[in-house]
């Protein structure tokens, strides 16, 4: 068999962000910043970085200000020469360089799977990775979790689903794999995959998070899937038809994921990202310490 290289990748970034009203009435919530970096441009230098060439992003008719982030500036770009503030010139100049970018739109929200098959004529016969925006994830001193998606792609040459273990108490919030065998190591087989099943339901603690590496199979699957839960087509459900014909397998990526389609996980990023930040740690630290003696008493 003829090893085929994960060389592009999709990006669903169609969704109306409700969860963020009123911020994101005008406001992609793709373009909220993680401090000052819009958390879309955290996904696609993760997909840079795992050697990703080529990115189709998945919009709707509002979300301009996206594709322009990408796109060249070049009266602010002048300014900033003009004014010699040079690190900020080639700041906003990589970002317009980052990679080859698409866009195509998702005329109807009917889901993730329906995104992901708005990608079929860009994808062609190719595997491709997913990496949906909702989901940041870090791993500092490692690899970047898609890059190990692709790596557990290329040993097998069949479709990856990234997870991670979470607590009994949230497997109602996921998708959720079901092993075919027990575990021996971070990549294993899968039988099947549940949405979102109750605690004592659940067939394993390994939840999906945002990060996929499929083959082009999946199309014809999501081309006649009948519409599942809130009557939108789910990539759960044709990546289950898909393990009828082919191996599926999930791959428990190191990392630390953030949940930033959450108001609390987008804080917890922000926070975290800035203490990142050489020129806010130290302030932020020192902040955070009077916060807490601030809001931390117990009331009287």
């Amino acid at each position: 068999m003829k090893k085929r290289a994960v060389k592009k990748a999709v990006i669903p970034a169609a969704g109306l962000g409700t969860r963020f009203l009123p911020a994101t009435k005008a406001i992609p919530k793709e373009m909220l910043p993680i401090v000052d970096i819009p958390t879309v441009q955290y996904i696609v230098k993760e997909a840079v970085d795992s050697g990703i060439e080529e990115i189709l992003i998945i919009t709707n008719s509002n979300k301009h200000c996206m594709e322009n982030h990408f796109d060249r500036a070049y009266e602010l770009e002048n300014r900033l020469m003009e004014s010699q503030k040079e690190e900020e010139y080639h700041m906003v100049c990589d970002i317009a360089n980052m990679a080859n970018i698409y866009y195509v739109r998702q005329k109807e929200p009917k889901g993730l799977g329906h995104a992901i098959l708005c990608a079929k004529s860009f994808i062609g016969e190719e595997p491709f990775a997913v990496l949906v925006g909702d989901d940041v994830v870090e791993n500092r001193d490692g690899k970047p979790a898609l890059k190990q998606l692709i790596e557990a792609y290329d040993e097998v040459q069949a479709s990856i689903v990234g997870v991670q273990t979470v607590s009994d108490e949230d497997v109602s919030k996921y998708g959720i794999v079901e092993p075919a065998r027990q575990p021996a190591g971070r990549r294993v087989k899968l039988s099947s995959m549940v949405e979102k099943p109750k605690k004592e339901e659940a067939p394993s603690n390994l939840a999906v998070l945002g990060r996929y590496v499929l083959t082009p199979e999946i199309f014809d699957y999501l081309e006649t899937q009948t519409p599942g839960a809130g009557g939108e087509i789910q990539l759960t459900d044709s990546i289950k038809s898909l393990m009828i014909s082919q191996a599926v397998y999930a791959y428990d990526f190191e990392g630390i994921r953030y949940d930033v389609g959450d108001k609390f996980g987008f804080i917890k990023a922000t926070v975290e990202y800035a203490l990142e930040r050489e020129e806010l740690r130290e302030k932020l630290q020192t902040y955070l310490k009077d916060l807490v003696t601030t809001f931390g008493q117990p009331e009287a």
